[in-house]
């Protein structure tokens, strides 16, 4: 008799843990689009990816040129449309830039900022760095158009919070970005429309914190996380943190 109890209560135990999977992938968005912002590929997203997809996310990675806001937003656009359901569209320094714009597709169903600028329309983000200045004294503007950091200096102005080795490696694989994306105007951003989430970096030195909060309390964030320490490159240091903003934004933008 005794087993009998003890093996309708391990059935029934089961059956509640296999509804509660089921009901808890019903009540998240499945799809995360990573975008990169300048100077760098996708690559440092690595850690992010892996975080999101022990977890059964379907993560992708989009490759932009950083040639114009334009064509980056349009290449972010072509992955959107391989996506087979909604999607949680997450963005790194200028590539909050390329998710304000490209945040208006209709799979997008929310919008995360990591250490990321969030424009409004028609606005200059040129005017936004007078109030809030950044520290870095790295960039170095290329005769044919096309800036990048000083890779002497990138690792305390980009990655002080990653270990020098990779910090270096990051230096010198840098992508020189085309001074048409930092020109770029957003016609209708995509935070007026759709939820977001944001994460401050508190040590940053590429975007100033006080611009970063400055962004997350206009867009009215969801939830706003501030990384202690965190460097303009939180979403290669941190991506812990980064996944778990990532998994709120999956299930608060149902």
């Amino acid at each position: 008799m005794k087993r009998s109890i003890l093996a309708l209560q391990l059935a029934t135990l089961l059956c509640m843990l296999a509804v509660s999977t089921v009901f808890s992938q019903h009540t998240r968005i499945k799809n995360v689009v990573l975008v990169h912002g300048a100077f760098l590929d996708g690559s440092g997203w690595e850690g992010v990816f892996h975080q999101l997809v022990a977890k059964g996310y379907n993560v992708t990675i989009t490759q932009h040129t950083l040639r114009s806001l334009e064509e980056d937003t349009a290449a972010v656009n072509r992955v959107l449309d391989q996506q087979d359901g909604p999607v949680i569209l997450v963005g790194h320094s200028y590539g909050g830039v390329i998710i304000t714009a490209s945040g208006n597709h209709p799979k997008v169903a929310g919008l995360v900022y990591i250490a990321a600028h969030a424009p409004d329309a028609n606005e200059h983000r040129a005017d936004l760095v007078k109030t809030y200045p950044s520290a870095y004294t790295s960039l170095i503007k290329g005769k044919d158009g096309f800036d990048y950091l000083d890779p002497a200096h990138f690792p305390a102005d980009f990655a002080a919070d990653l270990p020098r080795e990779k910090a270096l490696f990051m230096a010198h694989a840098q992508m020189p970005t085309a001074d048409k994306c930092f020109q770029g105007i957003v016609q209708q951003p995509a935070w007026r429309v759709k939820p977001s989430w944001y994460m401050v970096a508190e040590a940053d030195r590429i975007i100033h914190p006080g611009l970063e909060r400055f962004y997350a309390k206009r867009a009215q964030s969801k939830k706003v996380v501030e990384i202690k320490g965190g460097s303009h490159a939180i979403y290669a240091s941190r991506p812990k943190e980064v996944a778990a903003l990532i998994e709120d934004a999956a299930k608060g933008a149902l």
